[in-house]
C-alpha cells in the first residue's frame, strides 16, 4: 500500500469541504465558518462552481444531489435533471432527418434543473437566505475571478464557432474580440445582473427566508428567466453538430411545469458499508451493481496496484454498463421491476459468475426479472458522423490543447468532464453533488441572461420503446452520479467525481481502495487509476468502443503486461490523467465527538479540500 500522497488528508471537527475548484471549496468552508450548515455551504459552493468552472457547468445546467440530514436521520436524493420539452419526440427529430439528438446547439436542451434543485435543498434544509448564498457567486461574476487555463482551452476550441455563428457567446467569452488570458481576472457582468435581479424580485415578493426562495424559483421557472429562454429558443436558429441551423424545442410551459423531485436513494450493502446512489434516471445504479458483484470477487487478495485488482473491477464495470444501456432510464419503455431486479443479490451473484480470467470482448446486458434486454441501434454513430460537422467539438465540453501559453497554438482537441462538491458540517449533515451542463461550449449564451443551457437531451435514443428513448416531460438518463456511504448503519462518507461515463468507474475503485485495503482518503484518490471503454458513449455521437482499458502510466510495467496477457486492449495514458475524485467522511471518537476528514484530487492542480 502506498504511504506517499500529494497532500495531507484534512482532519477537523468544525467542518470540511472538498470540490473540483479551490474557490468553491473555500466558499463552502467560509459559509461553515460563519455559522451556516452543510446545505447552505454546498449551495453557495455550487453556485460558485457555475462561475469559476464555466467550461464544465453553468447556471443553465443540472445537478443530482445526495445528502444526509442529521435532524431527520435519513438520506435523500434530489433529482435536478430537467425534463425533455413537450415537443421533443423521436418522431420530431426524425422529421428533421436526424437519427440522433445533436450534441450542441438548441435542439438538445432540457429544462435547466440546477437552480431548482439547489434552492429546494436550501429551502428545506438550509438556514441562510437566498441573497447570502448567492453573494459569493455574484461577487465573482461581477468583480472577476481567475480564469483557469482549462477554461481558456475550451474558449480557444470554439472561438471560430462563436465568431462566425454564435455571436451571443462571443459577446460573453471573447471580450473585445479576443481570447482571454489564462489566470487573468474575468468578469461575467450579465450573469451577475441576472442573479441580482432574481434576488431583488424575490425580496420584493416575500418577507421570509423560505418565501424568498420560493419566489426565486418562480422567477426562474415562471418569470423573466423562463420568458427569455422561451423567446430565444423560439426565435433563434443556430448551427449545431448536424452542420445545419435549427431552432430549439424548449418552451415557457416546459419550465413552468417542472420541479425537482426528492426521493429515497437506492442502496446496496458491501460488508460494513451501505452505498447510496441516485435512481435509474442516473447511471448511479451502475456503481451499485459493480459493488454488489464485487462482494464475491475476493478483492482483499489483490493489492490496489495489481492486475488482479484492476481486472476484476474492470470486468464488473463492463457488465454494469451493459445493463445501463439496456435497462436504465425513466421513459415509458422502462421496467421498474427489471430495474430493481438488477440490484438483487441473486442477479448480481449470477452476473459475477460471468467474469473469468480473460477480458470480455462482447457487450453483455443481463436478463432481468425474466425480461430479455433490448439495445438501441449501435451503428447510428457511424452513420451520423458521415454527415456531421465536428469542427467545433462533440457532445462533451471540447478543449484545444495549448503548448506554452505564450505561443497560443492549437494542437489537438480533447473532451472534458464536469464538477463535484462534498461538504460535512459540525452537526453531521452531509452533501454530495455533481453539477454539470450549460457549459460555455454547449449552446449559445442567451443574451439577456448571460448563460447557456444544457444539452443533456443528447443522452437519449431515438429508437422507439427503450428505457431511455427521448420522451416529452421525461428526464434523460444522466451520467451525473454523486455518492453517499453509511458504515455500520451510521452516515460516513460523501464522495464523487466528474468524468461522464468514467464517474461510476473511478468512484467504485476509489471506494474499494479505501474500504477493502484501508487506504486513507488521500491515498485512495492519489493511487493510480483507470477506466474502460466497453459501451456506446453517453455523449453525441454515441460511438461504441469495446474492451479498451486506459491506465495511468504509474502502474508497474509487469502489471500492465499482465493485463495485456488477460486480453485487455491496454492504452497507457499520462501519469496523472485518470479521475478527479473528492471525498469527506465523518465518524465519532471514543468520547462521541465528530471527527471529520476530507481529501481532493491533485490532477489538474485545481481541486482542493479544506477544513478545521
Amino acid at each position: 500500500m502506498s504511504t506517499f500522497t500529494t497532500r495531507p488528508e484534512i482532519t477537523g471537527t468544525y467542518g470540511v469541504a472538498a470540490s473540483t475548484h479551490w474557490l468553491a471549496s473555500q466558499t463552502a468552508m467560509g459559509v461553515l465558518e460563519r455559522g451556516g450548515n452543510a446545505f447552505d455551504a454546498a449551495v453557495a459552493g455550487g453556485f460558485v462552481l457555475q462561475v469559476v468552472e464555466p467550461h464544465l457547468n453553468g447556471p443553465g445546467g443540472e445537478v443530482p444531489i445526495l445528502f444526509w440530514s442529521e435532524r431527520e436521520r435519513r438520506m435523500r436524493s434530489v433529482c435536478g435533471q430537467g425534463a425533455a420539452p413537450a415537443e421533443a419526440t423521436a418522431e420530431a427529430f426524425r422529421r428533421l432527418g436526424l437519427e440522433q439528438v445533436p450534441g450542441i446547439g438548441l435542439l438538445p436542451a432540457t429544462v435547466p434543473g440546477a437552480f431548482g434543485a439547489w434552492l429546494t435543498m436550501l429551502r428545506d434544509h438550509g438556514t441562510w437566505s437566498l441573497a447570502d448564498v448567492l453573494a459569493p457567486a455574484i461577487g465573482y461574476a461581477r468583480d472577476g475571478f481567475p480564469l483557469i487555463p482549462r477554461a481558456v482551452q475550451a474558449i480557444v476550441a470554439v472561438q471560430d464557432l462563436f465568431r462566425t455563428q454564435w455571436a451571443s457567446s462571443a459577446a460573453v467569452w471573447l471580450p473585445d474580440g479576443r481570447v482571454p488570458q489564462p489566470g487573468a481576472l474575468f468578469r461575467l457582468p450579465r450573469l451577475a445582473e441576472t442573479y441580482e435581479r432574481i434576488v431583488r424580485t424575490a425580496q420584493a415578493e416575500a418577507d421570509s427566508r423560505t418565501g424568498e426562495i420560493d419566489a426565486a424559483m418562480r422567477c426562474w421557472y415562471q418569470g423573466f428567466v423562463a420568458r427569455e429562454i422561451d423567446h430565444f429558443y423560439r426565435t433563434e436558429q443556430v448551427q449545431d453538430t448536424t452542420g445545419e441551423r435549427h431552432a430549439g424545442l424548449l418552451r415557457y410551459d416546459d419550465l413552468a411545469r417542472w420541479q425537482p423531485t426528492v426521493e429515497a436513494p437506492l442502496t446496496v450493502d458491501f460488508g460494513r458499508y451501505t452505498l447510496a446512489k441516485c435512481g435509474f434516471w442516473s447511471q448511479g445504479p451502475a456503481f451499485l451493481e459493480q459493488i454488489g458483484m464485487l462482494r464475491h470477487a475476493g478483492l482483499e487478495e489483490h493489492a490496489p496496484q495489481t492486475a488482479g485488482f484492476v481486472h476484476k473491477i474492470a470486468e464488473a464495470a463492463k457488465l454494469a454498463m451493459a445493463d445501463r444501456l439496456a435497462w436504465y432510464g425513466a421513459a415509458p419503455g422502462a421496467s421498474r421491476e427489471a430495474q430493481m431486479a438488477l440490484l438483487s443479490d441473486g442477479y448480481l451473484r449470477e452476473r459475477w459468475l460471468q467474469v473469468g480470467t480473460a477480458a470480455s470482448r462482447t457487450l453483455q446486458p443481463g436478463t432481468a426479472a425474466g425480461q430479455a434486454p433490448r439495445l438501441p441501434d449501435l451503428d447510428v454513430a457511424r452513420r451520423t458522423l458521415l454527415t456531421a460537422d465536428t469542427r467545433f467539438g462533440i457532445g462533451e465540453p471540447t478543449f484545444a490543447a495549448l503548448p506554452p501559453v505564450h505561443e497560443w497554438l492549437e494542437r489537438e482537441v480533447f473532451v472534458g468532464d464536469t464538477c463535484h462538491i462534498d461538504v460535512i458540517d459540525r452537526h453531521g449533515n452531509m452533501v454530495a453533488a455533481t453539477p454539470s451542463g450549460g457549459w460555455l461550449s454547449s449552446s449559445p449564451a442567451i443574451p439577456a441572461l448571460g448563460f447557456a443551457l444544457t444539452t443533456r437531451l443528447q443522452m437519449t435514443w431515438l429508437d422507439d420503446g427503450l428505457p431511455n428513448t427521448v420522451a416529452p416531460g421525461v428526464p434523460p438518463c444522466t451520467t451525473l452520479s454523486p455518492s453517499l456511504a453509511l458504515r455500520d448503519g451510521e452516515p460516513y462518507m460523501v464522495f464523487g467525481t466528474p468524468g461522464g461515463d468514467q464517474q461510476d468507474q473511478w468512484s467504485p475503485a476509489f471506494f474499494l481502495r479505501h474500504a477493502v485495503h484501508g487506504m486513507n482518503l488521500q491515498e485512495a484518490i492519489d493511487a493510480p487509476a483507470w477506466h474502460v471503454d466497453h459501451f456506446p458513449a453517453s455523449f453525441w455521437p454515441r460511438q461504441t468502443t469495446l474492451n479498451r482499458l486506459t491506465l495511468e502510466s504509474r502502474f508497474a510495467p509487469v502489471e500492465i503486461d499482465a493485463l495485456r496477457g488477460m486480453g485487455h486492449e491496454v492504452v497507457v495514458g499520462d501519469a496523472w490523467s485518470e479521475s478527479r475524485m473528492s471525498a469527506c467522511t465523518r465518524e465519532r471518537d471514543r468520547q462521541g465527538r465528530l471527527l471529520l476528514r476530507a481529501a481532493a484530487n491533485p490532477r489538474g492542480m485545481q481541486g482542493y479540500a479544506v477544513g478545521r
